[in-house]
């Protein structure tokens, strides 16, 4: 039976009446120690007490996204054309033909004729939470009503074939012993519960970058008190918060040419990101231009963010743009003007609708492909804590899409 409301939300069918009308705070609580069994007592980020479904409607638009970022991202000479991208001093040796891991971040919107489409938000060429979020379906699974019918893997993986995929991407043919996953301080992070799945899953240890010993081009770190080879880096350390991190002093330098294989390569954190989107040309990636080759403003400003290129965490953002905020920038090439757009408020909760924000998690061995995706729901006027809170039924989540 078809949901009379359906156009307002994110499925065209009963599976988000049927979740919603199941839900008990009981079970919330319950999923959230599945989640976080033996870890920590508190949950340094809110997880949503709904995922998000994705009709088949909403899938073909979200893979038309994804085919058009692909084509651009594999033509020939796009690493050589994303150079500028790097600042000269974090350029990183040794760069991979492509970046093993690309997230792309997307708002589902609406538009004129009603229909659901994505836009683009932002991309990033570097890890995400891919084991983490592998956990987090299992638990919405377990605890609440999701369909066989809905999926939380792309082609064809399965729970046990998904670790395998990552396993084969990043300890390949090598020891586990000598790959680590790598980040500042990684158990402090708030994303730490990642960290945690990654060493359960994969076998691999979990390491800061100031346990890195550097001899030469030879790099080790110390296991079980043995001092240890590393030969590939599962790498989620951001240079802009490393400069932040005045209290942190490795001994390892990044940009320093080393024996070991990256995964991604610290040089593609920068050449897929904000710079990459003024190079794409599609429906689902919001008008978007370099400062610095604007001859003249749009007439509408109200309706445009400027985003400066090199930012940790959203910093510098300004999305209420006036003539002389544009006109103050110094660094215009540093600098990108985007169209805002408009996220749907699609996802039906106990109260008010939620929007919603989707990341593709993709992997790039043989082929560029999406193996999970997460989601980030919110009430507020933007996706932020500081906009969500003492707000329900916001936060991290997963996707599940229909078949």
């Amino acid at each position: 039976m078809k949901n009379n409301n359906s156009i307002q939300t994110e499925i065209d069918n009963d599976v988000r009446e049927n979740y919603n009308n199941s839900f008990t705070q009981q079970k919330y609580e319950a999923f959230l120690k599945e989640v976080h069994p033996t870890f920590d007592s508190k949950i340094d980020f809110r997880i949503a007490e709904t995922p998000v479904f994705v009709s088949k409607e909403l899938m073909v638009e979200i893979m038309g996204l994804f085919e058009d970022i692909k084509v651009v991202l594999s033509e020939e000479g796009f690493a050589k054309k994303m150079e500028k991208a790097v600042p000269p001093q974090y350029i990183v040796p040794n760069e991979d033909e492509k970046s093993a891991f690309i997230a792309i971040d997307f708002a589902v919107c609406r538009d004129e004729s009603g229909k659901l489409f994505p836009q683009l938000i932002e991309m990033q060429g570097i890890a995400s939470l891919f084991c983490y979020q592998r956990h987090l379906c299992n638990a919405y699974r377990n605890h609440f009503n999701v369909p066989s019918h809905f999926k939380q893997f792309f082609g064809g993986l399965t729970d046990e074939t998904f670790v395998e995929e990552l396993k084969d991407l990043i300890i390949g043919d090598a020891n586990p012993e000598n790959v680590v996953i790598m980040d500042i301080e990684p158990m402090k992070q708030k994303t730490r519960i990642d960290f945690i799945y990654t060493v359960q899953d994969l076998g691999i240890e979990a390491i800061c970058i100031t346990e890195v010993i550097q001899e030469g081009k030879k790099l080790f770190y110390m296991k079980d008190g043995v001092k240890t080879p590393i030969h590939r880096i599962y790498n989620r350390v951001i240079f802009d918060e490393l400069e932040l991190r005045e209290d942190i002093k490795p001994q390892f330098d990044m940009t320093s040419e080393v024996d070991v294989k990256w995964f991604a390569h610290p040089n593609w954190f920068f050449k897929i990101s904000k710079y990459s989107m003024p190079f794409i040309d599609s429906k689902y990636v919001p008008k978007t231009d370099f400062l610095s080759d604007l001859d003249e403003y749009p007439a509408d400003l109200e309706n445009y963010v400027l985003k400066p290129l090199f930012s940790f965490a959203g910093s510098g953002v300004i999305f209420d743009v006036k003539k002389e905020d544009l006109d103050a920038v110094e660094d215009r090439e540093n600098f990108i003007l985007q169209r805002k757009v408009t996220y749907e408020e699609l996802v039906p909760t106990p109260d008010i609708k939620a929007k919603s924000e989707i990341r593709l998690l993709c992997t790039w061995k043989d082929e560029l492909k999406p193996i999970i995706a997460l989601a980030r729901l919110s009430k507020g006027k933007m996706m932020g804590v500081d906009f969500n809170k003492e707000k329900t039924w916001v936060g991290g989540s997963a996707v599940f899409f229909e078949e």
